[in-house]
């Protein structure tokens, strides 16, 4: 049993959401009609045979019917029964129109359904040219039996949710349900077995049968493969992944190999390579950068050619290349472009047969052809090629002249390049013709196949991936556009400077250079070193030109759907008069009849509306009035969002105050808008009228009226006020009569519009003051009465004395009754016992007056209101979201159900009290730092829980200690946070099913009666029958009436705990308690007999009716389920237990919010329509990324995500067509995945970017990926250097892992090309463009070096400007890269979109001062390393970051175990070639232009790889942790350690896993890093010529000399260890003696050098520059040759030389820390650096960082309230951003 269940529960009484097995049940769902439908039908088991191998009940249903016949778990069934009936029930409570007979399952629902959960199997079928057993027509006119569609779908359904892990394989589960489904068939036909003469029975029957006989042997083979692949670090091609086992049933050999029942001797099963077992199919994964090539070839095609034509026309140097093409020798010479074309062509097939020749076997033979045909046609085609060209210029060197005979020749060459070029013409035609095309590829007729079968392989996935003419249209423009600019600047400012020295370079051959030559008199390697970086630059600058085009196309599309029109408070003001009118088109339910559909008159007519809305066009949407119906339900949900916010207190109750819109009372005859936008605008009218004292009524009203909500507040202000003073004066004759006349004469000259006639505007000011303190009175907490009746008798006698323009009299005034009647009767003065103030319990009174004095006295803009960020922020996007295009929302009984999953393995559920409390070595908790970071939202909540009875600040940590954990853990990246965020679709869904069916009384009743305070409270609570609440239902929709019932119905939020149990199982519990929607599921290990165990799918709720938790489905699993990736594993094993149309991807760092998911009606409405020729698949969503304010760090990690998130995507989706699914929080159509292997992928390593790869198979089998932004849901990233580096190690990787994978591949050839370009620039090759700036860097640096030491630039490249110039180009393009302004662009085109473009600007300068360009160089070399030694060597893994609060200091020890080969080491070796070629470069070099450039932004680079993770370490620059920290890598370093220490403990448990990926590499991998470690030994080449005791000599024995000093070197030091070792315990002299011997030789020695030899002192130091990196590329040698050198002496003095290099790099790398440390100033500057967003808010980070904290108060480590000054600097920084 799972921890917390309790005792056991009938199953009667325990179910999932609706009690399907107990139709007796009261439960609301059953009252619904189209739910007993989907029941009964089930229950039709009328003339079926009974099942002979189980007790058949009368009770049972189909479903049991099928799990008795065919062996299906009992709990299996139950849920799969409810997910069907629950599916159905939804889809035919959607129909539309509805049927005549609700009670009764319509066919067109389940025929609908049949057809799409059965959609791949067709097509399998289809594709093997099988004939499908589903014995159903599939005319819709065809009087079918439902049942027989009931039990095929039960059986599909049955078997997908038993399946376990082959989940993953979809077209394995077609395989068992065709059997299946074939057996069925006979079972229906009451067919007779000939062997037995008995009814046919099924192959497989009895208890857990399916599980057994079926899922097991497939289990245990994909075990198998995962234990051969040894956790993923075996190469790819020798083990079956996932896919691989999958795409065995893509041909009809499974038929033949596995028959049915299953032969569980077939050769499929086999793992061990003891038997003959069956490789890799479809595909072979082969590691080699290669693989870009093979799959991107049309790609490397296009760049070479191009290449190629370009040197060839500018070899002419001509002004502009088509000057060129007019000579007839270069027409002859392009046409060499076919011989390179039909080169790359054999490359790629001999690629293709290298890779795939394993594949080749008895049943692959045609495979096995097609590839040796392959190579052969295009070994002929080039030797055609080259043969014809060669006769071309045979016969002109003949004739001496272009003959005809030449000519001829070139017509017979063209000829064969347009017969080598005429299917490409053809693909070209039907790119143009996609409708043709998807025909072809969708149909799958033998004769199409035998057409595409040269040019494609066979493949069951990529087909018909064409797209729409006129989307075609729109992405070709944008890369025509990208191309032109990419070859237009290669040409002229890459390749053409560089023809010129290539010529003078060939033309020279008396080169002269510093060391012994190999090559004499050649000068082909400097050419080489010459072009190479031009080269690389210009394979991948089409990335560059792609990032600064399409920030703006982005924007352009954002522009389009009306994203970034309000912005901020300001614009809100704007707009918010028409918001009511905006929450009624796109939230609130037409009231259409049930025929309607969608058509091109409703479309057209919905776009006008939507316009009038957008602009306030027509009369309908000028302004509202308070007796308006939308107006009433606007302020019941604006409210409620309001609630929401002060809820999680990002405003204080004062900003709820100025928010909340009021309901209609005190006889207001506006509509009264909430008081921040009423603020000053009574102020401004008093002016006005001031200011105008003369002017007609009329002309003055429209001078008030121009702003609605100033004549809003004037009419409020007076109605408000005569309602309140009537109210305060007691009815009576006397004063009250006195009061009544006197408005009614006012209203009556306002109606004759003699207002300004008859009363003095002059005295308006004088009574606005009285005003104000007669409310001011009221106010007061002990009223003074007297003063009450003082201020009413002053603001008489104003009125009556000063504000009339005509003096009355007395008499006048007692005729107007304006005066006492009966002056003798009056005792006292006037008002002096008329007055009855209210009783001050009246809270609904008190708060209207509050208001009422809000709108008297406020004279704030409200420009920076309110003060939290977030809140404003929120405001806005959700005020914005409504004026772009969202479709109009359904009712919720009609929306389509969706759900919720979030994988869960051990991360925070909720902060606890000793979590909140301990602090670290810095003296920082965890809650401290929360105050700080978010002080305003920690006000909000003190003062919401005094409001909530808290007296003391000490009962925080007592009685309101649960209130206190959740707040902090609302601010983390929590399960808290998480399940409240998604707890928010449950109370959005209930409150919206209130509002569809509530009458407008029930809505007017509603939001007079509600404290909506205890209305969202009671969201999560059980409906009463309390006239207040919101669950309160007309009775013309009685059976509709549940909102509880029908939002669980519509959806669900399940929880998948890998290890529940083992975790935090406690605090799971509360969220589940908590919260009504929320499901936990997770796997149950329980241990059996003989030592074995059994693994469960489990999954449980919380009952609130029996208040405890209860088990509800228990799946038995054939085994462990985490065969591959874990969390698509955890997520797999859950899956099942989802409910819905819909299923949306939360990971455990989202967030939500409620007024989002008031819009998730709209968003689930895209699956309904088409974009583009498709419908969606995955509808992608916009994140907001919410850990963006706490560093400067976090800041531009939350910019670049955000970027990518927003435009990135938006571009993706449309104009370009492949957007893919990037993660979290994209909605997925549940139905289309889970028939095609889920919502991810699984295999071990492969696909350990798990996310993407269901984007990818969305695409390949024909789905459809959109992206929509008037939603979104939160995300946090990670916060420390290190968290995000490892984050951004595991991206490159995964993508490393991507550029081998089949998905990858298929894409690449599949796409059309330019969708290709697209897909490959957008995923893969951004990291393999990234790779190659580095690389390109290496090049260049290397070759800059080979021509200084090599003598060369002091020769012949001394004043060549042309070369210059290339270059130049070359190194300003990487700057561009490097210097991470490809990723800040969109970043800052983002923001001017949503937040304006100085705000843009002012965003760019910040980011800037704080050194954002070093994170974002750093940044680059870590995607660069691990995707290229991922590529390489393999060893990607997922990084657990972590997702805590990182303020903490890093220890130097730790940074250098994590950055020292990615970066340090790069870095020195860069800084080491930069300080080479400084010593050796020319003088006059070093004075141009070139050479300073080149040396500051290599400089730049170098400092960043070193200086960034110290930049960015808290206190990174604190002088006394630098020496601990150092003192600790010194420890760490001689630290032994022992055989179970961990890499944090020992330097050389670490060393040893550092060189993890060459133990598991492939040969190929380790020659590549022999070659690439042997570029360390030309120092030493290139300098030890140049020292003094060369003496010129340019002999190799000078070089070969010079290893004497290495020898002599290692010598010394293996003398020196062996004394050590020997004599360092007993005979500590020894040592010393050895030591003080060999500094004595050591000084002899160099003495006589100098003395008889040129041997100069400086040679010295020369030589450790030359020596030094030798050293080091011996050492990386030795580590690939570790297997034979391991077991030899030799590999001690390797691991103790390799413990030194890392010592000089440690010291290298902490002397600038070191001395950085000592300047005074440094730190407090980083500090600033690292927290100024922080700072800016009043923040005081440097007293987190130091510890220095303020005054402990009682309830906690910081008392907010005292620090004034924190908040004069948040209020001051705050008015500065808004400026």
């Amino acid at each position: 049993m799972f921890p917390g269940s309790g005792s056991s529960t009938p199953d009667d009484e325990t179910y999932n959401i609706i009690p399907v097995q107990n139709l007796q049940s009261n439960h609301p769902s059953l009252r619904y009609p189209e739910v007993r439908a989907a029941i009964s039908a089930l229950s039709d088991d009328s003339n079926l045979r009974k099942p002979s191998c189980g007790q058949w009940h009368s009770s049972m249903d189909l479903l049991d019917w099928l799990g008795l016949f065919f062996g299906f778990q009992r709990d299996n069934v139950k849920n799969q029964r409810e997910h069907l009936v629950l599916h159905l029930a939804n889809a035919q409570i959607r129909l539309s129109p509805p049927p005549t007979v609700c009670d009764v399952l319509d066919t067109k629902v389940l025929r609908k359904f049949r057809r799409k959960l059965l959609e791949n199997y067709t097509k399998w079928c289809s594709y093997l040219w099988i004939k499908p057993n589903v014995c159903i027509p599939n005319s819709s006119r065809s009087n079918s039996d439902p049942r027989t569609e009931l039990l095929y779908v039960g059986l599909y359904l049955l078997i997908w949710g038993e399946s376990a892990n082959l989940r993953f394989m979809p077209e394995c589960i077609c395989y068992i349900f065709h059997h299946m489904a074939m057996e069925l068939n006979k079972i229906l036909r009451n067919e007779i077995d000939e062997n037995t003469g008995l009814p046919v029975m099924p192959s497989t029957s009895g208890e857990n049968a399916f599980l057994n006989c079926v899922v097991k042997p497939m289990y245990e083979t994909i075990k198998g493969e995962v234990e051969r692949s040894k956790n993923g670090t075996a190469p790819h091609s020798s083990w079956r992944n996932y896919d691989d086992l999958n795409e065995y049933f893509w041909s009809n050999r499974c038929f033949k190999k596995l028959k049915w029942p299953i032969n569980v001797n077939s050769e499929f099963f086999v793992t061990s390579s003891a038997r003959k077992r069956i490789k890799k199919t479809g595909f072979v994964e082969q590691r080699s950068f290669l693989s870009l090539y093979r799959s991107f070839d049309r790609l490397w095609v296009m760049l070479l050619l191009f290449l190629q034509a370009a040197v060839i026309v500018a070899w002419e140097e001509k002004g502009y290349p088509w000057e060129a093409l007019y000579d007839k020798n270069v027409e002859i010479k392009l046409l060499t472009l076919f011989i390179t074309w039909s080169g790359m062509r054999f490359l790629h097939a001999l690629l293709e047969a290298m890779s795939e020749y394993s594949r080749v076997s008895k049943e692959t033979l045609g495979l096995g052809i097609r590839m040796v045909l392959k190579i052969v046609v295009a070994t002929a085609w080039v030797y055609a090629f080259v043969i014809s060209y060669g006769r071309i210029w045979r016969e002109r060197n003949k004739d001496g002249q272009w003959s005809g005979e030449v000519n001829n020749r070139v017509i017979f060459f063209l000829w064969l390049a347009f017969l080598y070029g005429l299917p490409e013409l053809l693909a070209l035609d039907l790119f143009f013709l996609p409708f043709i095309r998807s025909f072809i590829e969708d149909k799958n007729w033998k004769i199409f196949y035998l057409v595409s079968w040269w040019f494609e392989t066979d493949s069951f996935v990529g087909q018909g991936l064409r797209e729409g003419l006129l989307v075609n249209v729109t992405y070709i423009l944008f890369w025509v556009v990208v191309l032109a600019t990419k070859f237009s600047f290669s040409y002229f400012l890459q390749i053409k400077p560089v023809i010129t020295t290539t010529k003078q370079l060939l033309d020279f051959h008396n080169a002269e250079y510093e060391w012994s030559e190999f090559f004499h008199n050649s000068n082909k390697l400097v050419l080489g070193l010459l072009w190479m970086p031009v080269v690389l630059i210009y394979l991948i600058d089409t990335q560059i030109w792609y990032s600064i085009y399409s920030p703006f196309v982005g924007t352009a599309v954002g522009l389009f759907q009306h994203l970034g029109e309000i912005r901020n408070i300001k614009q809100l003001r704007l707009r918010f008069q028409f918001f009511a009118s905006a929450i009624q088109f796109n939230l609130m339910v037409p009231e259409l009849p049930f025929n309607s559909r969608e058509t091109l008159k409703k479309m057209l007519k919905d776009s006008i509306q939507r316009l009038k809305l957008r602009y306030g066009l027509g009369r309908l949407y000028k302004k509202i009035e308070s007796s308006q119906v939308e107006a009433t339900r606007f302020a019941l949900i604006w409210n409620v969002i309001v609630t929401t916010f002060r809820k999680e207190d990002i405003i204080s109750d004062q900003e709820f105050q100025l928010l909340e819109l009021p309901p209609n009372c005190w006889d207001v005859r506006v509509i009264r808008w909430p008081c921040f936008l009423l603020c000053n605008e009574l102020q401004l009218a008093l002016r006005q009228a001031k200011e105008l004292p003369d002017a007609p009524d009329a002309h003055l009203w429209s001078k008030i009226s121009k702003n609605e909500y100033r004549r809003c507040a004037v009419i409020e202000t007076y109605d408000s006020l005569k309602y309140l003073m009537l109210k305060i004066v007691k009815i009576s004759p006397g004063e009250h009569n006195i009061l009544d006349y006197l408005f009614r004469e006012i209203d009556e000259v306002i109606r004759a519009g003699k207002f300004t006639q008859v009363f003095k505007m002059i005295a308006l000011p004088q009574i606005h003051t009285k005003l104000i303190k007669l409310v001011d009175l009221l106010l007061e907490p002990n009223k003074d009465e007297s003063q009450v009746v003082n201020t009413l008798q002053v603001l008489y006698g104003i009125v009556i004395h000063d504000f009339f323009r005509v003096k009355l009299s007395t008499n006048e005034l007692r005729q107007m009754r304006l005066a006492p009647q009966n002056p003798a009767a009056v005792v006292g003065l006037l008002f002096e016992n008329a007055v009855e103030l209210p009783d001050f319990s009246d809270k609904h009174l008190y708060s209207q007056v509050r208001r009422l004095h809000t709108i008297l006295t406020t004279k704030d803009l409200m420009q920076n209101f309110p003060i939290n960020l977030e809140a404003r922020r929120r405001l806005a996007f959700f005020s914005n979201s409504l004026f772009t295009n969202m479709p109009r929302a359904p009712l919720v009984n009609r929306m389509m159900a969706f759900s919720v999953l979030t994988p869960y393995y051990n991360e925070e559920v909720l902060y606890g009290k000793e979590q909140l409390q301990i602090e670290n070595e810095d003296g920082v908790s965890i809650l401290y730092y929360l105050q700080t970071i978010y002080d305003d939202e920690w006000k909000n909540f003190m003062e919401r829980m005094r409001r909530e009875g808290m007296e003391r600040d000490d009962e925080i940590w007592t009685t309101k200690l649960r209130d206190l954990m959740l707040w902090a853990s609302y601010r983390g990246q929590t399960l808290a946070r998480t399940v409240r965020g998604m707890a928010y679709y449950h109370r959005a869904l209930k409150f919206l099913a209130y509002l569809d069916s509530a009458s407008e009384m029930d809505i007017r009743l509603d939001i007079d009666l509600i404290d909506m305070d205890k209305c969202f409270d009671g969201f999560n609570s059980q409906s009463s029958s309390s006239s207040t609440n919101l669950g309160r239902r007309s009775s013309l929709n009685l059976f509709q009436g549940d909102e509880c019932t029908i939002t669980l119905m519509k959806y669900t939020h399940v929880v998948s705990c890998q290890k529940y149990g083992e975790h935090n199982a406690e605090e799971i519990m509360n969220l589940l308690r908590n919260n009504e929607s929320l499901r936990i599921a997770y796997v149950d290990e329980i241990s059996t007999r003989r030592d074995k165990k059994e693994y469960y799918s489990v999954l449980f709720k919380y009952d609130q009716q029996l208040q405890r938790a209860v088990e509800i489905y228990r799946v038995k699993l054939p085994g462990p389920f985490q065969l591959g990736e874990g969390k698509p594993e955890n997520q797999n094993h859950a899956l099942i237990f989802t409910r819905g149309d819909a299923l949306q991807t939360i990971d455990m760092n989202q967030d939500n919010c409620f007024e989002d998911a008031l819009k998730m009606r709209n968003l689930l409405e895209e699956f309904r329509h088409y974009h583009g020729i498709r419908k969606p698949t995955i509808l992608g969503v916009r994140e907001h990324i919410f850990s963006g304010s706490v560093s400067s760090l976090a800041w531009f990690m939350s910019s670049q995500e955000t970027s990518f998130v927003t435009l990135v995507q938006r571009l993706l989706a449309n104009p370009l067509k492949i957007r893919m699914h990037y993660g979290h929080p994209d909605v997925f159509d549940r139905f289309w995945f889970i028939t095609r292997g889920g919502i991810s992928k699984a295999s071990k390593v492969n696909n350990i970017s798990e996310d993407i790869f269901a984007g990818f198979n969305c695409t390949l089998r024909g789905g459809c990926v959109t992206h929509h932004e008037y939603i979104q849901v939160g995300k946090g990233r990670d916060l420390g250097m290190n968290q995000i580096s490892m984050f951004e190690a595991k991206i490159a990787g995964g993508n490393g892992e991507q550029v081998l994978s089949r998905d990858v591949y298929r894409l690449g050839q599949r796409l059309d090309f330019f969708r290709m370009l697209s897909f490959f620039h957008t995923t893969v090759g951004y990291f393999f463009n990234t790779t190659m700036v580095i690389l390109t860097v290496y090049v260049f640096l290397w070759g800059q070096l080979y021509l200084a030491l090599g003598g060369v630039q002091d020769s012949d490249l001394r004043n060549d400007q042309n070369i210059r110039k290339a270059l130049g180009a070359v190194l300003n393009q990487e700057v561009l890269v490097q210097f991470g302004l490809l990723t800040t662009l969109p970043m800052i085109i983002e923001s001017s979109l949503e937040h304006g473009f100085l705000g843009a600007v002012w965003e760019l300068l910040m980011m800037q001062l704080q050194l954002s360009i070093v994170f974002y160089t750093f940044s680059m070399g870590t995607r660069a390393h691990f995707f290229g030694r991922t590529i390489l060597h393999g060893g990607a893994k997922y990084q657990a970051t972590g997702r805590g609060f990182v303020v903490h200091h890093t220890s130097f020890a730790e940074n250098y175990r994590l950055f020292s080969r990615s970066h340090f080491i790069k870095a020195i070796e860069l800084g080491l070639i930069l300080i080479v070629y400084a010593l050796y470069v020319p003088v006059v070099a070093k004075n141009t232009f070139f050479y300073i450039d080149m040396a500051m932004t290599c400089w730049f680079l170098v400092l960043s790889w070193i200086m960034a993770p110290f930049v960015f370490n808290p206190s990174g620059f604190d002088w006394f942790k630098t020496v601990k920290d150092f003192d600790d890598f010194m420890k760490w370093i001689w630290h032994q350690g022992s055989v179970f220490a961990k890499a944090e403990q020992s330097w050389e448990r670490w060393w040893y896993e550092e060189q993890d990926h060459l133990r598991t590499t492939s040969l190929f991998g380790k020659l590549l890093e022999i070659i690439l470690d042997l570029r360390f030994f030309f120092f030493q080449y290139g300098i030890v010529y140049h020292l003094g005791i060369a003496a010129h000599s340019k002999s190799i024995y000078v070089y070969l000399l010079s290893w004497i000093y290495f020898v002599v070197a290692c010598g010394v030091y293996l003398v020196l260890s062996f004394i050590r070792k020997k004599h360092e315990a007993k005979k500590h002299i020894y040592c010393r003696l050895a030591q003080f011997l060999v500094i004595v030789f050591g000084i002899l020695f160099i003495i006589a050098l100098l003395q008889f030899t040129v041997f100069k002192f400086g040679d010295i130091f020369t030589g450790l520059l030359a020596t030094l990196p030798t050293g080091w590329g011996l050492i990386s040698i030795a580590q690939v040759f570790r297997p034979l050198l391991q077991p030899s002496r030799l590999w001690d003095l390797v691991v103790s030389i390799a413990r030194i290099y890392d010592i000089l790099f440690g010291v290298i790398v902490m002397a600038p820390v070191a001395f950085l440390s000592l300047m005074p100033g440094v730190q407090s500057m980083q500090t600033r650096i690292l927290f100024n967003e922080a700072f800016g808010r009043g923040l005081q980070m440097l007293k987190i960082i130091s510890g220095i904290k303020p005054k402990k108060d009682l309830y906690g480590p910081l008392d907010l309230r005292k620090a004034s000054e924190a908040d004069s600097l948040a209020k001051q920084a705050d008015l500065e951003k808004e400026s």
